[in-house]
């Protein structure tokens, strides 16, 4: 019998693996997916509960991204006209893939990258263009510019994820301006790092820079993403491609309380900057692996061939990292997120009673 359209679709489909999601273990420390354990779950509440007496669910949410948008403009100091909202990053990042390329676009990115991006490409059959990290878990800012007229679009996340790499901000700078095509700079863990190049938003039309409250502001589960762009890129996407209600209620009010909180947010940010060293210290000092400088609220270590042994023993700890295999030359390669002061310290301790 033969095959009809929709069958033939769903057989290319399948033979995609997806974006994989991380394990869910029952009671563990969860440090394997850059959440922010680090702001009080008390805390995350009263935003919660706050936000509930502000809603009334029966309703669509008619205005209330616009009063979001309102709230992120005062946050990172941008005009309203140049921010718009989606359902987390994500879908920000699937929408522009899905309405402006093609199997003739190609795309310019670092390998790794973030996982969603990279499994978004091959659903929409995007050529990629992958310069790898080098020995150092640094890239090489002249393979990215020697590459830059094969590509249409560029995407960087900046701080990388999972290696917590950030370019030196002119380098960066110079690799935008130069850059021909689309320029999507993807700063999820901004509020970790060095700086933001949101400003060059003002001047550079082809640059679009995502955000998210998933990462400092701790509301993953709400999934609530912006990103900046010229008024143009701004007005196409709101009024037309963007769906008519991106965001529910409970995160667009959770999402304006918290925003108005941002001071908090940004004591935690440091907080985690500080615990961050504590943990590259502390792995360091261990002598056996090699650990990477980050700029996320993640670190990067690589462990030779031990890091399969390293994640199951840990998860027997009640403990669970990010197990990531090779990347380049590096074998046994895993990712601990910076959690709470505690979590963290159950962490270390974890790991030198493994050492020992």
């Amino acid at each position: 019998m033969k095959k009809d359209w929709f069958e033939k679709e769903l057989e290319k489909y399948s033979k995609l693996s997806g974006y994989k999601k991380p394990e869910k273990y029952s009671n563990v420390i969860k440090l394997d997916s850059n959440e922010n354990y680090a702001i009080s779950q008390e805390f995350i509440e009263k935003v919660i509960n706050t936000a509930k007496e502000n809603m009334d669910v029966r309703e669509y949410p008619l205005g209330g991204t616009e009063k979001l948008v309102q709230n992120i403009s005062k946050y990172i100091g941008m005009p309203k006209e140049m921010i718009g909202v989606g359902n987390g990053s994500d879908q920000i990042i699937d929408l522009f893939l899905s309405n402006f390329t093609s199997k003739d676009t190609k795309i310019l990115t670092s390998d790794p990258t973030f996982g969603f991006f990279e499994e978004r490409c091959k659903l929409y059959s995007i050529p990629t263009i992958k310069i790898p990290f080098d020995k150092n878990m640094t890239l090489n800012l002249e393979k990215f510019l020697s590459n830059s007229k094969k590509a249409n679009i560029l995407y960087l996340d900046t701080p990388n994820n999972p290696t917590g790499f950030q370019f030196q901000k002119k380098d960066l700078e110079r690799l935008i301006r130069e850059f021909k095509g689309l320029v999507i700079i993807d700063e999820a863990y901004v509020e970790f790092s060095d700086y933001s190049i949101v400003e060059m938003t003002k001047k550079v039309n082809n640059l679009i820079v995502l955000r998210t409250l998933s990462k400092s502001f701790g509301l993953a589960g709400l999934r609530i993403g912006y990103f900046i762009a010229n008024e143009k890129i701004i007005d196409i996407f709101t009024r037309i491609i963007q769906y008519p209600y991106p965001l529910n209620t409970l995160a667009i009010e959770a999402g304006v309380i918290a925003l108005q909180q941002s001071k908090h947010f940004t004591d935690v940010a440091n907080l985690v900057k500080t615990e961050r060293s504590r943990i590259i210290t502390n792995l360091q000092q261990m002598k056996i692996f090699e650990v990477f400088d980050s700029k996320a609220n993640f670190v990067l270590f690589a462990t030779g061939g031990s890091g399969q042994r390293i994640y199951k023993a840990l998860i027997e700890q009640g403990i669970s990292i990010k197990n990531l295999g090779k990347i380049g030359s590096h074998e046994g390669c895993l990712r601990v997120t910076i959690g709470s002061q505690e979590m963290n310290s159950r962490f270390l301790t974890a790991i030198r009673d493994l050492l020992n």
